[in-house]
């Protein structure tokens, strides 16, 4: 029996997900589907940010490479442009690179800090990119002009950052939370300590606006509401945990229509929850690496993961000669994404 569960811990596909085809020779970062279509675009350690074509028909699914650039370091995050037309990525080169993926254009650079740029988001009422770098400042561009319209100084090197307007949470070490109201970008609104008592490794705002999903580096998320009124609803819960093995929750992502969501650790394991009948909704099987990122694509019909070390037990862990990276695409069954009420309550209907 045991050899048994020796050779499926080291399966990388448990769930049987889909392979992405040429995945990054390197770690991946980031991940970020298209809002309208199914391109696919990740970010790497390997300095490049790479798209793949998904072409779907029924169960069957096919992944074509279509595109890359190339930074000059490794690249941290990713965006699209509301349009779908343009990408955005930023990284340890300091900048970030405005790719016009749909015309063929080449790429250009669009913002610049004195740090590695973390975080990257694309604010389509505004016209305008946030970022987020460790040189503890935020910045909005208007990517028609070379420098920011607004510069925001941060308490600490920006670690997380999550739109759905008009609001903003910014996530940094120190575990503060810096809510912004976007209607007024150049003010804080509220500065909270996270819930978490250990290091924020990312956010994800609600739907509705009315709160955000924190995650640590402690297998643990918060659920926060920003009304006073509601502070009776927040909770946190554990999660990416085996017995006494602690993992980090790398990744929160609010599924599209249900708004149920997943989180992802390095533990390599994805699961689904619905916040508000606080339950998981299911649980997939450990790949036998990290999971640094993942996202749904605009419909959420398909989740995209990616499995690979993210140096979380250091150096002495990595085995180069061993080290390979993946992509798999997931087809998330309407039971495992779809909200539903706690046996024996009067939840949703």
């Amino acid at each position: 029996m045991s050899t048994f569960a020796t050779v499926s811990a080291a399966n990388p596909n448990p769930n049987k997900s889909i392979e992405v085809v040429q995945p990054p020779g390197d770690s991946v970062s980031s991940l970020c589907f298209s809002p309208k279509a199914n391109f696919l675009v990740a970010t790497s350690w390997d300095n490049q940010v790479r798209c793949w074509e998904i072409m779907r028909n029924g169960a069957t699914v096919g992944t074509v490479p279509k595109a890359s650039i190339s930074h000059d370091q490794p690249v941290l995050c990713s965006t699209w442009k509301d349009d779908g037309t343009t990408v955005f990525s930023g990284g340890c080169d300091k900048q970030v690179k405005m790719w016009p993926l749909l015309s063929g254009s080449q790429p250009t650079t669009v913002a610049m800090h004195d740090a590695p740029i973390k975080e990257l988001a694309w604010i389509p009422e505004m016209n305008l990119l946030a970022t987020g770098s460790w040189d503890k400042t935020l910045k909005y561009w208007d990517c028609r002009q070379s420098n920011p319209v607004h510069t925001q100084q941060l308490p600490e090197r920006c670690y997380a950052l999550t739109v759905r307007h008009p609001l903003m949470v910014v996530g940094t070490a120190d575990r503060n939370l810096i809510v912004f109201n976007l209607q007024n970008p150049q003010t804080e609104f509220k500065r909270i300590s996270s819930p978490l008592k250990y290091q924020t490794r990312c956010v994800a705002a609600f739907p509705d606006q009315q709160g955000f999903l924190v995650g640590s580096i402690e297998g643990r998320v918060g659920v926060h509401h920003l009304d006073d009124a509601q502070q009776s609803k927040n909770f946190t819960f554990k999660c990416h945990r085996e017995g006494n093995e602690i993992y980090s929750v790398n990744s929160l992502n609010f599924h599209p229509v249900h708004h149920t969501f997943a989180t992802a650790g390095s533990d390599g394991a994805f699961n689904f929850w619905d916040k508000d009948s606080k339950q998981r909704l299911k649980a997939m099987s450990r790949c036998s690496s990290p999971i640094p990122c993942s996202t749904f694509n605009n419909d959420g019909s398909i989740f995209a993961y990616s499995v690979c070390y993210d140096w979380s037990k250091g150096a002495e862990n990595h085995n180069p000669a061993a080290a390979k990276t993946y992509i798999f695409l997931h087809l998330p069954q309407e039971s495992e994404v779809k909200g539903k009420p706690r046996i024996g309550t009067s939840g949703r209907r």
